[in-house]
């Protein structure tokens, strides 16, 4: 499969400046994205039928877009910041995001020869697909001398691929989406925002700002190099609405409850299956790394906070126990863990973070991790001449037992994107009690 080909670097900045302007103090929630890579979502469309064109000027898709992006900096100005930092003289350290309208990466690029078949056909995802989003390789502290976004359109022969890059200390993935979201609209002509955001942070009462860091806490680029990641593929498995409605109802049927979600049954499953074809010794512990939003537990968060609003927490089983007791074990020991996360255990755990800072490290081969969510609006994004037809994410964050949960292109269906090692995914293709619940 041919390279892909930059056309164009650009600079895009806030169509009216006046926008941007001032900082934004950070909190432990986006402190703890440091080191993490940059979160990279993207969206396949078909080419428009017929070219878009400004009536006036002629210009093309591409300046259209660009200009969008420009008009939606203006409600997000952060996002054409960077990070920056103070240097304290107890050795500490603390960051904020400088809305400097240093301005976003906009990079135009073409996969000559390359279709949407050849991207959606294929068993695994090809990694061509990696090279449709820019920024590749940056962590969140790089963001003091990089853009904080980077878009990328990259044109098929019969498609165009939207690839959206944002550091993962200004964003989490429902931050990330409402930006599509917004610049779908208007990109498509929308004049009034459906979901204004809004980007102040919430601190504990008493906590100083800014939260200032031990100096020797922060290093992490000495901290990242020695970790190289094994070989892994990508591979996006379908689940339709019916066979997790299915799932669900088996999951609440063992444990005798109601309680149990569709996510919560499908996770079980599809931990229940890796370990299987893992291999995993009977008595080794395994754990599943979940995230639990925030913005439905506190009050202080309003639905339309852009940030991160997240927490872990760690379900952890031995195989045995995990092979053995059926999916609804599993999916109830999610289910208390997640109910564990109150209002008062959110704060409580912002409270303390200062005194001891630490930060999210994705590189556990015997854990796996969750990302992203299928209720968020992924199809719905409009630019102006019609839906996505599939959705794929970037290289950013992918090492062997990482998994995004995407919405599927049918109501109530659920993808899942999973990275593991290529034995494991072999494995699993030929895992008949997994793949009877796949959907071609």
């Amino acid at each position: 499969m041919a390279d892909v080909r930059v056309i164009s670097n650009s600079t895009v900045k806030t169509a009216n400046h006046k926008a941007s302007s001032g900082r934004i103090e950070l909190n432990p929630w986006d402190l703890r994205a440091l080191p993490l890579g940059y979160t990279q979502m993207g969206l396949l469309f078909s080419k428009p039928k017929e070219p878009m064109r400004e009536k006036e000027t002629g210009n093309t898709l591409i300046h259209h877009l660009k200009t969008s992006i420009s008009h939606t900096l203006d409600h997000f100005p952060l996002l054409a910041g960077r990070l920056a930092t103070t240097q304290h003289e107890d050795d500490t350290v603390s960051f904020f995001v400088d809305c400097n309208n240093g301005g976003a990466l906009f990079r135009h690029a073409a996969a000559d020869g390359v279709t949407i078949s050849d991207i959606i056909k294929p068993v695994y995802v090809p990694p061509i697909v990696h090279s449709f989003f820019s920024l590749n390789g940056l962590r969140g502290y790089e963001g003091i001398t990089n853009p904080l976004l980077g878009i990328q359109i990259t044109d098929l022969t019969d498609g165009i691929f939207i690839g959206c890059t944002i550091n993962h200390v200004v964003a989490d993935g429902t931050s990330l989406w409402h930006f599509l979201n917004t610049w779908s609209e208007i990109s498509k002509g929308s004049i009034q925002l459906s979901k204004p955001p809004v980007f102040q942070r919430w601190f504990p009462d008493g906590m100083d700002i800014p939260i200032r860091i031990p100096q020797s806490c922060v290093n992490f680029k000495q901290s990242n190099e020695d970790f190289i990641p094994p070989p892994v593929q990508d591979r996006v498995f379908h689940f339709s609405k019916e066979t997790v409605a299915k799932l669900k109802a088996k999951a609440n049927a063992e444990i005798g409850t109601d309680k149990i979600s569709s996510l919560q049954a499908l996770l079980s499953h599809i931990w229940r299956c890796v370990i299987r074809n893992r291999r995993v010794d009977p008595n080794q512990e395994t754990s599943y790394r979940l995230v639990v939003g925030a913005r439905q537990r506190l009050q202080e968060l309003p639905d339309n906070f852009f940030g991160n609003a997240l927490m872990p927490v760690i379900v952890t089983m031995k195989a045995k126990e995990l092979m053995e007791q059926g999916i609804g074990n599993p999916a109830w020991q999610m289910n208390r863990k997640i109910a564990a996360m109150t209002e008062e255990s959110f704060k409580n755990i912002l409270e303390s973070w200062p005194a001891s800072p630490s930060f999210t490290i994705l590189n556990n081969s015997n854990t796996l991790f969750t990302a992203s969510s299928p209720r968020f609006i992924m199809y719905g994004n409009d630019f102006g001449w019609g839906k996505p037809i599939a959705v794929r994410g970037g290289s950013s964050c992918k090492f062997d037992g990482m998994l995004r949960l995407l919405s599927g292109a049918k109501e109530g269906s659920i993808d899942l994107e999973a990275c593991f090692s290529p034995q494991t995914l072999e494995a699993m293709a030929n895992d008949q009690e997994f793949m009877d619940t796949i959907t071609v």
